[in-house]
């Protein structure tokens, strides 16, 4: 596999933090990252100016995780309860997913992006299930999702 190193120049959760080097397929680098400026070649003209500017990429890192933080302290034992039809066996018709999960924390007033929401399947049957959000690189606080019988 091709790789390129890129620096990075704003957080991206599948890659890394902002001023970290990263290898990436070329056509993402070229596609994406370069022309939409979240990234630069990893020559040594963009590795010295990063230098250069690295107090400024820690503060606004702290800044983010300190956001972060705060967001998975609301976070922190937040309970939602999701109602969906079974059958007598207390099987799901269907099944309960991130889509649920979104709507159910939007109820209580907190928003999340689709991808923050890290379900590893989606929910089958009654109970109650600990499901992890990844606010940021590292910080991942669990919610309780709470699956009930509609009456």
């Amino acid at each position: 596999m091709n790789a390129v190193k890129v620096i990075l120049t704003e957080t991206i959760d599948a890659l890394g933090i902002i001023g970290s080097e990263v290898k990436v397929k070329p056509g993402y680098a070229r596609n994406y990252l370069l022309p939409q400026g979240k990234a630069l070649k990893a020559t040594d003209v963009n590795r010295r100016s990063l230098a250069a500017a690295k107090a400024k990429y820690e503060l606004k890192i702290a800044k983010e995780r300190e956001i972060a933080e705060q967001m998975a302290k609301r976070l922190e034992g937040v309970a939602v309860r999701i109602s969906a039809k079974v059958s007598e066996e207390e099987r799901l018709y269907g099944s309960v997913g991130v889509r649920d999960i979104m709507e159910g924390l939007e109820k209580l007033g907190i928003e999340v992006e689709r991808k923050m929401v890290l379900l590893s399947e989606p929910i089958k049957s009654l109970g109650t299930y600990e499901v992890p959000i990844r606010v940021y690189a590292g910080v991942e606080p669990e919610i309780t999702v709470e699956v009930v019988s509609e009456e």
